[in-house]
């Protein structure tokens, strides 16, 4: 065992600080970036988690995202030529107004939502695959429609009460979790049931295609394969390149990005100033010992390295007990139903910043040895 490993163990009361910074630093961009992540996730799951392997898009609209998706109705047998495609389904959706139908005393709710239209068939390509048999049940009632866990204040309505979307009743017989839209409630009906709503596709034209093929291995081969006959009508995503786009096209909004850089840029400030500080006490508090190995022949050079060392191994303790945070935060917010997505890349990402706040404050706190002076111990 190194001697800087074995003083960070035997004088770990000394160090606990500095890796509590950088466990807090680690965990507070982990969590905020996994709960946009999530966000983003929840508002686009009813095309997310269907079992569509590819997405037929208009040509020039890339993602859902601030985006007005219509294609002609003759694409969807162009589609069906393929030999490998075995299911197509349009993606329906539309704004609708919402008036519920209080009880006595209670205040009326009138606000806009989003319908989403799913076909309640076993095994559609439309519908979610996360979807309990009992909510699929229920959507082939005709005027039923299901709705998040969170929306069910904000809209004033519990199951088996009734509603008016666009002036037609409607009844919840159902609730979801993980549907939460932060931008207006999603409601969720059968695509009969959009139609008679006035939600779904104008004649003449539908939403965005999900498509299923025999054989998901190859979804990449499919995919080029439409692109090349499409001539400019439309274009083929896989669902997982479809995904990525949204999240993309989400997390770049100014607003968000904006937010991301500045709580990054303060979590590494932060890591860095209560780091370098703590390491800079510790090493002052074991003077005497580099002063000692001073007038053994040790190096400066080589005091300097042992400085370091310490600082990378307070650097891994940090990054282990953010995971640990973090996996804690992860479970907790899965019992509030809170959509929070930990992804492996930006994980890895926050632990080498980590790394390089403990490297860095290591570098700072170098300065301290200067009084390591063999002298010293005769005083």
């Amino acid at each position: 065992m190194s001697l800087a490993l074995a003083t960070l163990i035997y004088e770990w009361r000394r160090y606990l600080a500095a890796v509590i910074a950088l466990a807090l630093s680690g965990t507070m961009v982990l969590v905020l970036l996994g709960l946009f992540t999530g966000i983003v996730h929840s508002i686009l799951a009813t095309t997310e988690r269907t079992p569509a392997d590819l997405i037929i898009m208009p040509p020039k609209v890339q993602t859902f995202v601030n985006s007005n998706v219509t294609l002609p109705d003759r694409i969807r047998p162009e589609i069906f030529l393929n030999p490998h495609v075995i299911e197509v389904r349009s993606s329906e959706g539309n704004g609708a107004q919402w008036v519920n139908e209080p009880k006595p005393g209670v205040k009326q709710v009138q606000k806009f939502v989003q319908v989403f239209a799913v076909d309640p068939i076993p095994g559609a390509v439309s519908m979610p695959r996360d979807f309990p048999e009992s909510v699929r049940q229920a959507l082939v009632e005709p005027d039923a429609f299901v709705i998040d866990q969170s929306d069910v204040a904000p809209l004033g309505v519990n199951v088996g009460d009734a509603a008016l979307i666009n002036g037609h009743t409607v009844h919840l017989r159902a609730v979801l979790h993980g549907y939460q839209d932060i931008n207006q409630p999603t409601v969720i009906v059968s695509r009969d049931t959009a139609d008679m709503l006035g939600a779904g596709s104008q004649t003449g034209d539908s939403g965005a295609l999900l498509v299923r093929i025999d054989h998901p291995a190859l979804v990449d081969q499919v995919t080029a394969e439409l692109n090349a006959v499409s001539h400019g009508a439309y274009h083929a995503w896989t669902m997982a390149q479809f995904n990525q786009a949204n999240e993309k096209a989400i997390m770049s909004e100014q607003i968000i990005g904006i937010l991301l850089a500045f709580l990054t840029f303060m979590a590494a400030l932060i890591g860095v100033g209560i780091t370098s500080q703590t390491l800079r006490g510790a090493i002052l508090s074991n003077i005497r010992e580099f002063a000692s190995l001073r007038a053994l022949g040790i190096s400066m050079g080589s005091l300097r390295l042992i400085v370091m060392e310490l600082s990378a191994w307070a650097g891994v303790a940090g990054v282990t007990a953010a995971a640990i945070l973090t996996l804690a935060a992860s479970a907790g917010a899965a019992s509030m139903g809170l959509p929070l997505t930990i992804r492996a890349q930006p994980a890895l990402m926050v632990a080498a910043m980590l790394m390089t706040i403990a490297i860095v404050s290591g570098a700072m706190a170098m300065g301290v040895l200067k009084q390591s002076q063999p002298a010293d111990l005769l005083r």
